[in-house]
């Protein structure tokens, strides 16, 4: 195994193998101390060795497959010496898929929503179709793999892909029954301009990985994408799209009592819609199943309100785009307006993804009262372009938001840079945000 980490999959994977009798070696360039959550999960298994701190390539020469965790590099040299000495490479997702027989796929993808997308279409399957549904993919906590040992044939599986995990379909030549393709927006530049010379072509490479979603599907599979992603789509894809495609209406939620804030969710309400009625549920079940969704976790999560104050945690907002979607989703009236009067209290910054900060910069004045910024080289970059205090926890950030908050505003954690430096991962910064916001008194 090819990396381990700290979110989960990497534990329930490790897990799998050495359950099923499998001798595994895990190695992670994490040490042993910044492992031990993981490893202590795994403690109990003798059949896993580690190699920690570091890779070998001697590792990579004599196994009957490595498996690849995500965003391993494009060049990596441990990659290229297994398929030097012929060993298979899989990823998680796409190896499941492989060895799953009878099952329906529904695929989720997207720079921005498909967490949203994905659980809503999950919540409204198997309210349908109860005992027969599964969640895969991109989840936190989860792994797809051990889903094997559930699963049976005219079984569905909906499934939250990222770039990384579409570079294992597109291995495997395969593509997802139905697919659901958000947008396409710019994001893990850090990851692309590595193995490309412009920025143009890191972008295109992107692409190109989430094309996997579509790429290789049938005349029967069906891409359900909205007007916008049609055009990305047509001005970026040079092949030829077999399957049917489906561009969703906007006037079919109109008087439905939606709980999800923001004009981008409804975009997901209408793909995760149409999934829906692909198979056969009642548009009366699927509006159930709309107005009863309240969102996940770290993506404009209401938490509470403190003194008259409403507080949001929307941590995995990496991108300036993400940031830009949170304010103009909370920084405006009941009429959709911005109120002369700001309310909105932003807390933004953390890692750099070489991402141009620009339209966030332009945005954050219209909206705005107050901004404290988390350190970091993200934050180094924005070189006082964006005014407000420098603060080294997030515990700082949140009592700084507060000074002279007044009843009515509106407190975001909304990043738009990635957490790496002051945290284990977004998710990691959204547990420690909940956690102060819970114990405010």
């Amino acid at each position: 195994m090819l990396g381990l980490g700290l979110l989960g999959r990497g534990v329930n994977d490790a897990k799998f193998f050495a359950e099923c009798g499998a001798q595994v070696l895990a190695t992670d360039l994490k040490t042993k101390e910044q492992l031990a959550p993981t490893l202590k999960k795994l403690s109990k298994y003798k059949n896993i060795t580690y190699v920690l701190g570091e890779h070998r390539l001697e590792d990579f020469r004599d196994c009957d497959f490595v498996l690849k965790a995500n965003d391993v590099p494009l060049n990596s040299p441990y990659i290229a010496e297994a398929k030097k000495h012929g060993i298979p490479v899989e990823m998680e997702g796409s190896l499941f898929v492989k060895l799953a027989e009878g099952i329906t796929f529904v695929g989720i993808t997207g720079t921005r929503g498909k967490t949203t997308t994905t659980y809503l279409i999950y919540d409204m399957l198997k309210t349908a179709f109860p005992g027969k549904v599964y969640l895969g993919g991109n989840i936190k906590g989860l792994a797809t793999l051990p889903l094997i040992k559930k699963v049976k044939a005219g079984d569905i599986v909906v499934m939250e892909l990222d770039s990384w995990q579409l570079q294992g379909w597109g291995d495997i030549q395969k593509s997802p029954h139905i697919a659901a393709f958000t947008n396409f927006l710019k994001d893990h530049l850090n990851y692309y301009l590595k193995v490309s010379k412009t920025e143009d072509e890191a972008m295109q490479r992107y692409f190109n990985d989430k094309a996997q979603i579509f790429s290789h599907q049938k005349e029967n599979d069906f891409l359900i994408i909205d007007s916008d992603m049609k055009k990305e789509i047509t001005k970026r894809y040079q092949g030829e799209i077999k399957s049917k495609i489906i561009l969703p209406k906007k006037t079919q939620i109109d008087g439905w009592k939606i709980k999800i804030a923001g004009e981008h969710n409804k975009k997901h309400i209408l793909e995760a819609i149409e999934v829906g009625k692909l198979f056969d549920i009642p548009m009366k079940s699927i509006r159930k199943s709309v107005e009863n969704f309240v969102g996940v976790e770290g993506r404009l999560e209401f938490l509470r309100e403190y003194k008259g104050i409403k507080i949001y945690n929307d941590t995995t907002a990496t991108t300036p785009d993400a940031t830009i979607v949170a304010l103009k989703s909370l920084g405006v009236n009941a009429k959709g307006k911005i109120p002369k009067k700001k309310k909105a209290i932003l807390i933004m910054g953390g890692a750099d993804k070489n991402l141009d900060m620009s339209a966030l910069i332009k945005e954050i004045p219209k909206y705005c009262k107050k901004v404290v910024l988390l350190a970091g080289t993200g934050t180094d970059k924005l070189d006082g372009k964006v005014p407000g205090k420098i603060v080294k926890s997030l515990k700082e950030a949140v009592f700084e938001a507060l000074e002279g908050s007044q009843k009515g505003d509106i407190l975001v954690l909304s990043p738009g840079f990635a957490s790496f430096g002051m945290f284990k991962n977004e998710y990691d910064r959204g547990d420690k945000f909940v956690k102060i916001i819970k114990n405010l008194k």
